[in-house]
């Protein structure tokens, strides 16, 4: 899984410095009342819907009106509703990524009409944004890693789903599951194939994955919803004789944990994401200064800790 997403981080992190000054030296008036775009991937993922649900209450608490779009996981469409956004009155975007590469040619429309962007999730390519609100993924792909490596025992050869392709998310997380395998010689990946961040398909996938290395002994996949997936593929044998271990730190993740079909969760929060992406853009609105990258803290959980996230 060689990856050479450093140097495209670093390449993203001065856009996203430069554009954050250019900005705030064209903006200054009160933001309430205006109107803001948040082009989200998916609403059928959770993870999703909770990001939606925090960005609502925010906007909600400082006098925005927040128009959603679903792009379904198409980036034709979110590029559409990327235009519309150009012309519809929106002061603001804000947009989580179908694809990160992608994205860039979405927006241009957007910045185009010198209407500010901020990143949410996932990191755009070839387009300025003012932020990027994101948790730190390699840092969580890495404690994933290093969480399914240590219930095997440093030994065994496991399978991983990953994310949607061109997704920063995908990206990041395969990195750092990249360098917490690194560590543990006696684990060894068979098979990688994406799963698009879905249950269902990543059902389908690890049944298939599964004829093939049926002797697998984990699964490290890049969200819940597709470390549940593999839990259905897997019925008996998911906490027993396979690990699995996922990332976002979802409802149903976390209910996994408790019931030990699934070993661990990375934790985000993307209520919080939600939140922070849009206290940001009121803050680039306004005229402020902002942090070029806003990192949320993400969190490994397990059956010992698994109880203090779902009080």
């Amino acid at each position: 899984m060689k990856s050479n997403v450093a140097p495209r981080i670093a390449a993203i992190t001065l856009s996203l410095a430069m554009a954050a000054g250019l900005s705030a030296c064209n903006r200054g008036e009160d933001p309430a009342g205006e109107q803001v775009t948040l082009a989200v991937s998916t609403l059928n993922n959770p993870f999703f819907v909770d990001l939606r649900d925090g960005a609502e209450a925010e906007a909600a608490e400082l006098g925005l009106e927040l128009s959603v779009v679903d792009a379904q996981n198409d980036s034709a469409t979110q590029a559409n509703q990327l235009a519309t956004a150009a012309t519809d009155g929106s002061a603001g975007v804000v947009i989580n990524a179908v694809d990160s590469a992608a994205a860039g040619a979405g927006l241009a429309s957007v910045t185009g009409a010198e209407i500010p962007v901020v990143a949410v999730d996932r990191a755009v390519e070839g387009a300025e944004v003012a932020s990027l609100v994101a948790s730190d993924n390699v840092a969580g792909g890495e404690q994933a890693a290093q969480a399914l490596a240590e219930a095997l025992g440093g030994e065994g050869k496991i399978i991983i789903l990953e994310g949607v392709p061109g997704a920063s998310s995908t990206n990041e997380r395969g990195e750092g599951f990249e360098k917490g395998l690194a560590e543990f010689d006696g684990i060894e990946s068979v098979a990688s194939q994406t799963a698009k961040y879905d249950r269902a398909t990543a059902l389908d996938v690890t049944t298939n994955l599964l004829q093939s290395h049926p002797d697998v002994t984990g699964v490290l996949a890049m969200n819940d919803e597709m470390a549940l997936g593999a839990i259905q593929a897997l019925g008996s044998r998911a906490g027993d004789d396979v690990m699995v271990v996922g990332f976002d730190g979802t409802a149903d993740g976390f209910a996994a944990v408790a019931d030990g079909t699934l070993h661990a969760t990375i934790a985000q929060n993307p209520t919080e994401l939600g939140r922070q992406s849009i206290e940001v853009m009121v803050k680039v609105l306004a005229g402020e200064e902002v942090e070029a990258l806003q990192n949320v803290a993400v969190d490994t959980v397990t059956a010992d800790n698994v109880a203090d996230f779902t009080e």
